[in-house]
C-alpha cells in the first residue's frame, strides 16, 4: 500500500479509501490511485479487510466435494460459484476423496482461514465433531448427503425414487435378469440408490437372489474390470443399473470393449456431457447439480445474512431421461 501511495502521490489513507471504496476522495485521484495499484499488480489482503469491517466477513466460502474431478461435482460447483460470485464472494474448493480425516483438517484449514460459511458433502458417519462448541451457528450447508450429528441445512436429490425409477424402466423393456453396479455401500447416497433399486425389484416380483450386487467400485476402472467379468460369466445379466458416473464410465468402456454396447440395456445415475453422444446415446437419471448448486448457495448466503429459520432439507428431484441405452431389449429366447 505504500508503493501505491508513493506512485501515486498521495498519502496511505487515501489509498486505503479507493482501494475499501470509502467516499472523500475526488475523482482524479482515485484514478491515479487505480492505476497506481494496477501498475504494481496490488492485491487487496482480504483476510486483514476483514477484521476492520464490523461484521468481520472475509467474503469467501469453503466448499468441500468428494472428488472435483467427478463432472457431477465439477458442475455443482459451478453453479453454486456463478451465484456467489454476483455477490463478490470467492469460493475456495477442496476435494475430500470420501476420506473422514481429511474431511476433518480440511474443514479446520477452513475455519482457520476464516471464511465465513461452508458447502460440504459430508463423509464421515457423524458431522457432529467437525466444528467446535463454540461455533455451532457457523453457517453451513450440505449437499448431495444429508448430515449427522449437526442441525443444518441439506439440498440434496431424490436418490431412491431416482434409483427406483431406473429399475422400472428396465423392468418395462422386458429384463428380468438384471445387475447392480456402484460404489462405497458406507455412503448415505450409496445407500439410498441401493434402497431405491432394490424396492422395485420388489415391487415387480423379481428376487434379490438372482440379481448381482457388486459394490465398493472405486471410480471408471474398477467398474470397467467388475462389468467385464459380469458381462463374461455363466449367467451374464441383459440390464445393468450404474448408480454413479464414474462407474458409468467404466460399465461404458466394457461394453464397447465386448461389442456388447447394443446388446445389454444400461442406465447410468447421474448425467454428464456427451451422454447424447455415445453409441447408442445414454439413458440416465439425471439429478440436476446446476438446481443443487443454486438452491446451495441460496441457502448459505441466507445463512451468512443471518437467517435463523428451523433447517430443513431441500429435495431436487430426478429425472430419467431416455436416449436408447436403457431401451435396449432383451435377447429373444
Amino acid at each position: 500500500m505504500r508503493d501505491v501511495a508513493a506512485l501515486a502521490g498521495v498519502g496511505i489513507k487515501t489509498v486505503s479509501r479507493v482501494i475499501n471504496d470509502e467516499p472523500g476522495v475526488s475523482e482524479v485521484t482515485r484514478g491515479n490511485v487505480l492505476e497506481a495499484a494496477q501498475r504494481l499488480d496490488y492485491q487487496l489482503d482480504m483476510a486483514a479487510r476483514s477484521l476492520r469491517r464490523v461484521d468481520r466477513r472475509t467474503l469467501s466460502i469453503g466448499l468441500l466435494l468428494p472428488s472435483v474431478a467427478n463432472p457431477f461435482y465439477g458442475q455443482i460447483h459451478r453453479a453454486l460459484g456463478d451465484v456467489l460470485a454476483t455477490h463478490g464472494i470467492a469460493v475456495f474448493a477442496a476435494s475430500l476423496d470420501d476420506d473422514a480425516a481429511r474431511e476433518e483438517a480440511l474443514v479446520a484449514a477452513f475455519l482457520r482461514r476464516r471464511v465465513d460459511g461452508l458447502v460440504l458433502t459430508p463423509v464421515a458417519k457423524s458431522q457432529g465433531c467437525l466444528v467446535p462448541e463454540h461455533s455451532r451457528d457457523f453457517p453451513m450447508v450440505f449437499i448431495d448427503r444429508e448430515p449427522i450429528g449437526v442441525d443444518a441445512d441439506a439440498v440434496v436429490s431424490d436418490n431412491a425414487v431416482g434409483a427406483a425409477k431406473a429399475a422400472a424402466h428396465l423392468i418395462s423393456q422386458g429384463h428380468t435378469k438384471l445387475a447392480y453396479l456402484g460404489g462405497h455401500t458406507d455412503i448415505q447416497t450409496a445407500r439410498e440408490w441401493r434402497r431405491g433399486f432394490i424396492d422395485e425389484l420388489g415391487r415387480a416380483g423379481i428376487s434379490t437372489d438372482t440379481v448381482p450386487f457388486m459394490e465398493g467400485l472405486r471410480g471408471e476402472e474398477s467398474a470397467r474390470t467388475a462389468a467385464r467379468e459380469l458381462l463374461t460369466g455363466d449367467e451374464p445379466p441383459t440390464a445393468i443399473f450404474s448408480a454413479q458416473n464414474l462407474v458409468t464410465f467404466g460399465v461404458v468402456r466394457a461394453l464397447k470393449e465386448l461389442g456388447l454396447n447394443r446388446t445389454v440395456a444400461l442406465v447410468g445415475f447421474g448425467d454428464f456431457t456427451i451422454s447424447d453422444m455415445l453409441d447408442p446415446g445414454m439413458t440416465v437419471v439425471a439429478q440436476h447439480p446446476e438446481r443443487i448448486g443454486r438452491v446451495a448457495a441460496e441457502r448459505i448466503l441466507a445463512r451468512i445474512g443471518g437467517d435463523r429459520q428451523e433447517p430443513r432439507t431441500y429435495i431436487v428431484p430426478c429425472e430419467l431421461i431416455l436416449r436408447g441405452s436403457g431401451e435396449v431389449p432383451p435377447p429373444r429366447p
